[in-house]
């Protein structure tokens, strides 16, 4: 019989143990699961920051390119002004100007739009004045003349255009 009553207290001791010890690993483990759920909270913020970043790095890209391309763009449409007329007919210029508007088809699907500015007012963030012309009637800081077309894309101002000022 006193066996059976130390066994029982051996058994109450032990099991005070256990809960002891099980507590112990049921912190632990809970301090694990937040530290990894901190961790895992951190890599999907980063996550959506490098695609962010990614994104901004193609847009800047894609805005360099479009700027190389403008020039083209420029110099096909004086191209096409200073063609005479009776040579306007002949299937190897119609080819050419086939590319220019190839050329601004594709800057539209991009987003690329150019900014209308003749007898606008002048506005410097759209507007870089090259020349300033007095007048005497009531056209102050109008826009006279467009020198060099400007563009904005996807709203973001990507050129200036440059412009002729009545003052």
């Amino acid at each position: 019989m006193q066996e059976k009553k130390q066994i029982k207290r051996i058994e109450k001791t032990d099991l005070k143990h256990i809960r002891k010890k099980f507590e112990e690993c049921r912190k632990e483990a809970n301090e694990y699961l937040a530290g990894w759920q901190r961790t895992k909270a951190d890599f999907l913020n980063y996550k959506k920051e490098e695609a962010k970043r990614i994104s901004n790095i193609l847009e800047y890209a894609r805005e360099e390119l479009i700027l190389k391309i403008l020039p083209i763009l420029d110099n096909l449409e004086k191209a096409e002004k200073e063609v005479p007329e009776k040579l306007k007919k002949e299937s190897y210029l119609n080819g050419i100007f086939q590319i220019k508007s190839q050329l601004e088809d594709l800057l539209n699907k991009e987003g690329v739009e150019e900014i209308k500015s003749l007898g606008e007012n002048f506005n410097p963030k759209f507007h870089e004045a090259v020349q300033v012309a007095k007048t005497e009637n009531d056209c102050s800081e109008k826009i006279i003349k467009i020198i060099q077309k400007g563009y904005k894309m996807k709203g973001k101002v990507i050129r200036a255009t440059k412009v002729k000022v009545s003052k």
